[in-house]
């Protein structure tokens, strides 16, 4: 069972690619990863602690991994080693976006700042009305799935103490800003790096059906 972050960063190396809560997949996620008391409690007091969740940022800053909503929609990691492969794949299977369109402009308004929390992005780009949060993540998460917005760091607000709290916000950047254009080349085709990637995968999880691991990285 892992109990810090520098354990969880080298799994991640092992394993390549790792969900951060379920998966659909036994066993295959950092949360069910870790030691039990690094998972999320609640505490009496309204509360809670959750050390894994702490542990992203230091993850995504101090290691070569990735992080985002890479897996079936769902955040987790992928090393630097196979995030070539992933970004090829996913490249290939989700279109670039349509010129003037919301995806675009997230985007270009990304390039044109470096990086940016959701908040400030949403209203860079004009989403500023309430209802609009749940359209527009849904807008972040496809760009995610198409390795085209990454997850560069996490920032807390803080107390008048100066104390971090709450969930945090996403500090959201492209992966070539992030990571520099050469670590996004790939020298396989699409369909190389897709067989290659779940050939991987089938020797990580024997006990994983092919319907799984294709829905896990398509």
């Amino acid at each position: 069972m892992i109990q810090n972050a520098t354990d969880l960063m080298g799994y991640i190396q092992q394993v390549g690619f790792l969900p951060l809560l379920d998966s659909g997949i036994a066993g295959f996620s950092a949360d069910e990863a870790v030691d039990p008391d690094c998972r999320y409690v609640l505490l009496d007091d309204g509360g809670w602690e959750w050390p894994l969740w702490q542990w992203k940022g230091p993850i995504v800053t101090e290691s070569d991994c990735v992080y985002g909503k890479f897996f079936n929609k769902k955040a987790g990691f992928v090393s630097q080693a196979w995030w070539p492969d992933l970004y090829n794949w996913r490249r290939h299977a989700y279109p670039a976006p349509s010129a003037g369109s919301i995806e675009e402009i997230i985007l270009l308004t990304l390039r044109e700042h470096g990086s940016l929390i959701t908040r400030d992005l949403r209203r860079a780009c004009g989403f500023t009305e309430p209802k609009m949060r749940s359209r527009f993540d849904g807008y972040i998460t496809r760009l995610q799935m198409a390795c085209r917005v990454v997850t560069e760091d996490f920032v807390y607000p803080r107390d008048k103490h100066g104390h971090e709290y709450g969930w945090g916000w996403a500090l959201l950047t492209t992966p070539e800003q992030l990571l520099g254009k050469e670590s996004c080349k790939c020298g396989r085709s699409p369909q190389e790096s897709l067989d290659r990637m779940l050939d991987h995968l089938r020797h990580l999880l024997p006990s994983a059906s092919e319907k799984q691991l294709i829905r896990l990285i398509k």
